[in-house]
């Protein structure tokens, strides 16, 4: 029963995040000083790295883990969130798309995944 409430909360816990990214990215552009260079991109794929994580926690893992198939199917549903963002923000004033936004959506997206799966393969090779 536990299992099958964990996996409702990261599912709307990844509902939840992925329409915070949608009012972010959906406000009008603003000149923001950054505190370093590549800070929007490091940004990005913070916010998509757990936007991953959870996307993939919304998943029922096997005995063993995660399949390489949810795996990359929740690559595949934040890289196409992060594209699709992107898209959206060409029709917000004053914000424009940019491809390596896009790269760094998907890179921390697959680390924020790629965390998860890892986590889970050592539970689950411990128990």
């Amino acid at each position: 029963m536990i299992n099958h409430l964990t996996h409702k909360f990261f599912l709307l816990a990844a509902i939840c995040w992925a329409g915070l990214i949608y009012f972010l990215s959906d406000q009008p552009g603003m000149d923001v000083i950054p505190l370093f260079p590549g800070q929007d991109k490091i940004f990005h794929a913070i916010v998509f790295g757990v936007l991953g994580f959870l996307v993939l926690g919304a998943m029922h893992a096997r005995a063993r883990g995660y399949s390489p198939a949810q795996v990359w199917t929740a690559v595949v549903l934040t890289a196409f969130y992060g594209m699709l963002d992107e898209f959206h923000q060409t029709f917000v004033p004053g914000r424009t798309a940019d491809t390596w936004d896009v790269v760094a959506d998907v890179s921390g997206g697959m680390l924020g995944i790629y965390v998860l799966y890892a986590l889970t393969r050592r539970h689950k090779a411990i128990k």
